[in-house]
């Protein structure tokens, strides 16, 4: 607990792994008064909800491992089915790696067949997961009119998934956009930029979006993560230590190519993407699928993510860094 002089002060421990058999379902009355304003872009309010807690791979920008030692743990059937069942129409489930384990996660989807059917649904996943393991999707679709999935594409070569850690190659990332598809899944995902890319590996991200006809995706920054081993490794290149910045959306170290340059392609690569309102998507197309006293709420969103794609925004930045030695 913090104490009144601003210091930390230990209140116990708690048993590791914490068994989530012993985890109370969430209050939601508590939050029920600011429930309308919890959104993911267009969809308005949201629920979240938790099945599984943890991770067993080892990616190198990721925390979520390394704070859950490598495991994954489930909350009790019946626990999650209570929990969605106090639940709204449009629910983003937040496991990292939903659908690990085939086995429970059907049994997990019989229980909620029972349930009315949600407006929307997302789950977060792994391409491998659902390459190796696809026979829980067909039990799950059903469970709502719009399913999307959220991969952590990550990198659209094989050479860059390495880099990463990420225990998968690009044949499975392929495979995995087919499988959903076919299935009658949204796809969403993002990739990582990594401050050493150069122009080349821009391109092979635009043409990886162009082939796969990928463009609601996000795109974030390499950033070593305060506390992981990344960091750790990193410590001595880094020249931020404002953790404002560490939000995966700031340089926090020197890139391959100038400043200047490296957010005119990261801006371009969001150009790419489905929140581009001079793109494939209009505003009016964004409208169309939002109730009329949510339109004030989404314009704002989407006059704030027009952001992304305006390099000065990043490089204004940048330059006021500069100027106050904090960093680059």
């Amino acid at each position: 607990l913090r104490s009144g002089d601003g210091k930390f002060t230990p209140n116990g421990t708690v048993p590791s792994p914490l068994d989530l058999a012993s985890v109370a379902l969430p209050a939601r009355a508590m939050v029920a008064r600011y429930q309308r304003r919890y959104c993911c872009l267009n969809y308005m309010p949201v629920w979240t909800i938790e099945t599984a807690r943890g991770c067993e791979h080892r990616c190198k920008f990721c925390s979520v491992w390394e704070f859950h030692q490598k495991t994954v743990r489930f909350h009790p059937i019946e626990s999650v089915r209570a929990d969605l069942a106090a639940a709204g129409e449009n629910v983003f489930i937040v496991d990292d790696t939903f659908w690990t384990g085939a086995e429970r996660s059907a049994e997990l989807a019989d229980a909620l067949r029972s349930l009315p059917p949600r407006n929307w649904m997302l789950v977060q996943s792994r391409a491998d997961t659902v390459v190796e393991q696809p026979s829980p999707l067909d039990k799950w679709r059903p469970l709502a009119r719009r399913f999307d999935v959220f991969f952590g594409f990550e990198a659209p070569t094989a050479a860059g998934l390495r880099s990463l850690h990420k225990d998968c190659d690009i044949s499975a990332t392929v495979e995995a956009i087919a499988i959903a598809k076919r299935l009658g899944f949204g796809v969403t995902g993002n990739f990582i930029i990594d401050p050493d890319a150069t122009q080349e590996d821009f391109h092979a991200l635009w043409s990886f979006l162009e082939t796969h006809a990928i463009d609601r995706v996000g795109f974030t920054i390499l950033t070593p993560l305060p506390g992981t081993r990344f960091f750790s490794a990193m410590h001595d290149s880094l020249e931020v230590r404002d953790w404002d910045h560490y939000d995966l959306h700031h340089l926090v170290w020197q890139p391959r190519l100038p400043i200047e340059k490296f957010f005119e392609l990261y801006c371009e690569t969001w150009r790419r993407s489905v929140l581009n309102l001079r793109g494939r998507k209009k505003w009016w197309q964004w409208a169309r699928e939002v109730r009329p006293g949510q339109l004030g709420r989404l314009a704002r969103i989407l006059r704030q993510t027009q952001k992304l794609m305006d390099p000065e925004h990043y490089i204004a930045e940048a330059r006021v860094r500069c100027h106050n030695r904090n960093v680059i």
